[in-house]
């Protein structure tokens, strides 16, 4: 979307999504309060039990509504969501008073971080600064999305922000935390993946068996504590 298109254009927002799904825009950039107003969104249509929605989506500024259309019609679940939004977000805080703190373990370098040489050379940079840099701040989870239980954390200091491989690899190990551009994550499960990856964590992030499949959840924290071996 061309920069004068989104300055002109007013928040919130409903989009069609085919024809059985809205989608809730609150912003157009990567903003936490933005983010806040999402899980607010979320919370509320929750706690509203509207009988048509089938699925809710949420992402770093907007909301994924699937609904079922003949349980309700577009104009009757357009006019209902906007009423929510604009109850949601009079009702929204600018930050959670205490977010939870997940921390990992992360073997840095090496055969589990493959790209963190590079990184640093791209940086100007030791490879003990970026380290530092990397696992110096809590990221806050702005999504959980990609793959399940992949959480695309916010935060990143820009010093070491570097694109994603021009060529992605065919497979990821689980576990394997990776940088592309602005944002840092982990990877759940072995997958394909073109971020840049500088670790690796043996904590599980994605178990289909719990009652939580996911440890890591929107909202939260994750802080990166450098370890020297995956058994620790």
């Amino acid at each position: 979307m061309a920069s004068s298109e989104t300055s002109s254009t007013t928040y919130p927002r409903l989009v069609t999504a085919g024809d059985s799904a809205i989608v809730i825009e609150l912003g157009s950039e990567i903003d936490p309060n933005v983010n806040n107003q999402i899980y607010s969104l979320v919370k509320t249509l929750e706690m509203a039990d509207i009988e048509a929605i089938r699925e809710l989506v949420p992402t770093y500024r907007s909301l994924l509504v699937n609904y079922d259309p003949l349980v309700s019609g577009f104009a009757e679940m357009n006019e209902r969501l906007m009423d929510l939004v604009d109850f949601s977000k009079d009702r929204a805080g600018t930050e959670p008073e205490q977010a939870r703190i997940v921390e990992l373990p992360v073997v840095y370098g090496g055969d589990d971080g493959p790209d963190l040489d590079s990184l640093a050379e791209h940086a100007s940079l030791s490879v003990q600064e970026v380290i530092d840099i990397h696992s110096g701040i809590d990221y806050r989870v702005y999504m959980i999305g990609f793959a399940p239980g992949f959480p695309y954390l916010g935060g990143l200091d820009k010093r070491i922000a570097m694109p994603r491989l021009k060529t992605p690899r065919v497979s990821v190990p689980a576990g394997s935390v990776g940088i592309a551009e602005s944002q840092t994550g982990v990877y759940p499960n072995a997958s394909p993946g073109g971020w840049q990856l500088i670790g690796r964590t043996p904590a599980k992030l994605f178990d289909v068996s719990s009652k939580s499949p996911s440890m890591i959840t929107p909202g939260s924290k994750v802080r990166f504590v450098p370890v020297k071996s995956r058994d620790r």
